[in-house]
């Protein structure tokens, strides 16, 4: 029935963000299961409606939130369970979950379909996501008309997520809703985003997100685009279809993911499961970051953006993962996890992943805090000022690119701008590769070079630790060498008693700093012993203190070199 009360509407932007939501693990499943070296022209389609669901449950809970409305992402009936139904649809058909297919397709046809021409609003049991949303737009006319918009639109401003705080990368805009004027804009987003300008063009009115060059075209038309193997150009309608250039689908270059992938499938115990709650929990920990940005703490949006690439990272482990069968891999299965299970799963750690070409994945609860250098009047870093803490989460995702306008968090810049994040950094241990300093009076002074950061400690205006070492015979100069390494980020110098003895090291909390060096952002200093895993698997020492690049210009990754100073990197 047409939504007559503030009590429907809210109710029915409720039911938009789970609508939005609905459509998402589906695109997930096709995207993750493409093999990552094929169908580029594939997956950037996918992944561009993916990020611009993301958006349209951004919007809707924008409108609900100004309504007066409290979104909720954070409970167990949120996801449903697949194959399912689009919430309060007429059920004409199921969406499953699938590898990238055909079929996957004609799925997503059906999803993006756009309402024929003078379709009527459908509040319940809409034939198209178009309807529904036409529906809203007529409640919200009628509830502005009849009880006037100061009445309707009551919600708290600090709730709304804005595009000047918030970083979004894919086509479209970020609407803060304030009054019916906006309120109306941000549904005409969804709408021509999903089914074409004025419902009756192809094109959306945006960009593309990979081809900024390019205009954009509505999702249905997206996926008209993969099935036919061929772009949109200018002067192409509904009608004609594309008649632009033509593409490869590859069909075949997929894992082979079981249908509609569940944990029941498999016995509790086994390493499926446990590699099945590792991805739920990830993804039900960005849903809670979501709910958390929708409810009055906008700035989690970005920090989800980050957690999205942790989330494709497990995924793809599940898509490579044999089922069992000898035919068929396993694929995510997107089951509630509670947040009492997130907050006791324990299979990670405290480590740090980096990710390939992308970010820095931070695992178990690791705190992250600013710290500042105290320089003296004559330029000389002295010592470290701790300042706050930064909200992160149990699990977060941490520039590398140096490039996202979120920093120290990640935003998902690095996927647009192709960063090359290969790592060059030696992998020998620092006890190979370490020098000894000779001349100390009881103390052994050891440098590993390939470690060095030139944050400065090393020395003063008059002398370096290589000169004060000859000196070390007075105890206050032996002090001073001391206290000069201690401070020093990377460990690039180290000191023990005897040349025997084990390196006396200051003792460092597990953390991660995010350092700033005047004027100049510097590395992401992480101590405390946190393990640190290279995304080309090679061995990397685990030590007390560790300097990681995130200016994205090192010449040694994952650590940090200095660059940040030569070019200037700022937050």
């Amino acid at each position: 029935m047409p939504i007559k009360t503030l009590e429907s509407l809210r109710e029915h932007l409720q039911w938009a963000i789970e609508i939005e939501h609905a459509t998402i693990p589906p695109y997930l499943c096709a995207l993750y299961s493409i093999h990552e070296d094929s169908n580029l022209e594939v997956r950037e389609v996918i992944e561009s409606v993916f990020i611009e669901e993301m958006l349209h449950m951004t919007l809707a809970a924008n409108v609900l939130n100004a309504v007066g409305g409290t979104p909720q992402i954070d409970k167990p009936d949120f996801i449903p369970e697949y194959p399912a139904f689009l919430p309060h649809s007429n059920r004409a058909f199921s969406v499953p979950l699938l590898k990238f297919s055909p079929e996957a397709i004609n799925v997503f046809l059906k999803i993006e379909k756009p309402e024929g021409h003078g379709a009527m609003p459908e509040d319940d049991n809409y034939h198209t996501i178009g309807q529904f949303y036409e529906s809203i737009e007529m409640g919200l006319r009628y509830l502005c008309e009849t009880l006037g918009e100061t009445a309707v639109f009551t919600g708290d401003p600090n709730h709304q997520v804005r595009s000047d705080s918030t970083y979004y990368g894919g086509s479209g805009h970020i609407i803060a809703v304030e009054n019916l004027e906006t309120a109306l804009a941000a549904l005409e987003e969804i709408i021509e985003q999903g089914e074409g300008l004025q419902h009756e063009e192809v094109w959306d009115g945006d960009q593309n997100m990979f081809h900024p060059e390019r205009e954009e075209v509505a999702h249905y038309f997206r996926f008209l685009e993969i099935k036919e193997g061929r772009n949109f150009q200018k002067g192409d309608t509904p009608k004609s279809g594309p008649t632009g250039d033509s593409f490869t689908v590859d069909w075949d270059a997929v894992h082979n993911m079981r249908p509609n992938p569940s944990s029941k499938a498999y016995p509790a115990d086994s390493p499926i499961v446990a590699k099945l709650n590792e991805f739920n929990v990830v993804y039900w920990n960005m849903l809670r970051q979501l709910h958390q940005s929708f409810n009055g703490q906008p700035e989690q949006l970005s920090v989800a953006v980050g957690t999205m690439y942790e989330i494709k990272t497990k995924a793809v482990e599940l898509m490579q993962l044999d089922s069992g069968d000898g035919e068929t891999t396993v694929g995510p299965t997107f089951e509630y996890v509670s947040l009492e299970d997130e907050k006791s799963d324990k299979h990670a750690g405290q480590k740090i992943v980096v990710q390939k070409d992308g970010p820095y994945l931070v695992y178990g609860d690791v705190p992250l805090v600013r710290k500042a250098q105290v320089i003296s009047e004559h330029g000389e870093p002295l010592t470290w000022q701790k300042g706050e803490t930064l909200e992160a989460g149990a699990k977060y995702a941490l520039c590398r690119c140096g490039q996202s306008s979120r920093k120290p968090f990640c935003d998902g810049t690095h996927a647009r701008v192709d960063f090359d994040g290969t790592e060059t950094a030696d992998t020998n241990t620092t006890i190979e590769r370490q020098i000894i300093f000779e001349g100390g009076s009881n103390i052994v002074v050891k440098r590993d070079n390939a470690l060095c950061m030139e944050a400065g400690f090393c020395g003063n205006r008059f002398k370096n630790i290589p000169q004060l070492v000859k000196e070390t015979e007075d105890s206050i100069v032996r002090a001073q060498v001391m206290a000069m390494i201690e401070r020093c980020p990377s460990g690039s110098y180290s000191y023990s008693l005897e040349p025997d003895s084990e390196n006396i090291e200051p003792s460092f909390p597990k953390e991660i700093g995010v350092t700033q060096e005047g004027e100049v952002a510097g590395p992401l200093w992480v101590t405390g012993e946190i393990d640190v895993e290279r995304a080309d698997g090679q061995p990397f020492e685990c030590r007390n203190r560790t300097t990681l690049c995130r200016c994205g210009q090192s010449n040694n990754k994952p650590l940090c070199d200095g660059t940040h100073r030569e070019i200037g990197f700022t937050e």
